[in-house]
C-alpha cells in the first residue's frame, strides 16, 4: 500500500526522525502538514520548518509548513484547521514531538519536568485530540506516537523517572487512543526503536559522535513508520511496535544498510534489551 494522496499531520517534523518519516510518505506523493516552532536556524540543530518543507517537497510530496507550539490549545487548532483547509481532511496523525531530560529526580528541575510533560503528553494528547474529527472522515486513519512500550522493570523507573514519565504518558495515550477509538476504526500504535537512532538529540545529550557511531540512521524509524500507516487501521491497532520488528514482518531480515558507521557495535535504545530481534541481522 502507498500514501500518496493521503496527509499525514506531524508534530515536530523540521529535522531529525519526524523529518525522515515526512520525506518517506512525501515518497509516495503525500501532503504533509507539519508543526513545529524553528523557524530561525538554531546554532545546534540543523534545519527549519521552512528547509523541511523545501526537503519534502523535492521528494514528491506537497508540504505545508506552519509555525506552531503544540502546548498551545488554540495554535495546535488552528494548524489543523489550515491542513484541512489546505489538502482537503487529515488521513494520519504522527505525534513526534519530545523533550527528553535524563536527570535524576533532585536535578531534574521542575520547569524541566513541565516541558516534558507539555511537549510529551499535553502535546500529543491535544494534537491527537484536535485530528480525531478529521481521521473519523478517512478511509484508513492512523494516530502513531512515537513513543517506548510500557515496561515497569525498576531500571527504567529509577535512573530518570521525569523522562520516563512523560514517555510512557505518550503510549498510555496511544494505547488509550485504540481502545477508545477502535469501534470508529481509527487505528492508534505506538512506534520505538530497539538501538539508539542518530539525532541532534543523541549528537547533543547523549554521548556526541561516539553515541552516534553506534545509532541507525533514521531511515530505520521512517520505514517501520511507513509500514505500519499503510496496513489496515482495523487490523492493525493498540500496539506497542518496535522499528525493527516492523520491518522483520516486512521481510527485511538485515538491518545493515541502516547502520549510521557501517559495522559499529550498536547501542541499544532506552526501554528495550536487545538490538535486533530474533532471526533479523545487522
Amino acid at each position: 500500500m502507498s500514501l500518496h494522496g493521503k496527509t499525514i499531520f506531524i508534530s515536530g517534523a523540521s529535522r531529525g526522525i519526524g523529518l525522515a518519516i515526512a520525506l518517506r510518505a512525501a515518497r509516495d506523493g503525500a501532503n504533509v502538514a507539519l508543526i513545529a516552532k524553528t523557524a530561525e536556524p538554531h546554532p545546534r540543530l540543523e534545519g527549519t520548518i521552512y528547509t523541511a518543507a523545501e526537503q519534502i517537497e523535492a521528494a514528491g510530496g506537497s508540504a505545508l509548513p506552519i509555525v506552531g507550539d503544540i502546548r498551545d490549545e488554540e495554535q495546535v487548532e488552528t494548524a489543523v484547521a489550515q491542513a484541512v483547509a489546505r489538502f482537503g481532511g487529515i488521513d494520519v496523525c504522527v505525534n513526534n514531538a519530545s523533550a527528553i531530560n535524563l536527570a535524576r529526580t533532585e536535578a531534574l528541575e521542575l520547569k524541566r519536568y513541565d516541558l516534558m510533560q507539555d511537549i510529551n503528553v499535553r502535546g500529543t494528547f491535544a494534537v491527537s485530540r484536535a485530528c480525531i474529527p478529521h481521521l473519523r472522515e478517512a478511509e484508513n486513519p492512523h494516530i502513531l506516537t512515537l513513543s517506548p512500550p510500557i515496561d515497569l522493570d525498576p531500571r527504567w523507573l529509577g535512573p530518570h523517572l521525569g523522562y520516563t514519565l512523560a514517555k510512557y504518558g505518550m503510549s498510555l495515550i496511544a494505547l488509550g487512543l485504540a481502545a477508545e477509538l477502535r469501534a470508529d476504526g481509527i487505528a492508534s500504535n505506538a512506534l520505538w526503536p530497539r538501538t539508539l537512532v542518530a539525532t541532534a538529540a543523541v549528537q547533543n545529550l547523549l554521548g556526541g559522535d561516539e553515541a552516534m557511531a553506534r545509532a541507525r540512521k533514521p531511515e530505520v524509524y521512517a520505514d517501520a513508520a511507513h509500514a505500519v500507516l499503510t496496513r489496515p487501521a482495523r487490523e492493525c491497532t493498540g500496539k506497542a511496535f518496535l522499528c525493527e520488528d516492523v520491518l522483520a514482518e516486512e521481510g527485511v531480515t538485515d538491518l545493515s544498510a541502516y547502520a549510521y558507521v557501517p559495522g559499529a557495535e550498536l547501542a541499544v535504545d532506552l526501554f528495550v534489551d536487545a538490538a535486533n530481534p530474533p532471526g533479523v541481522a545487522g
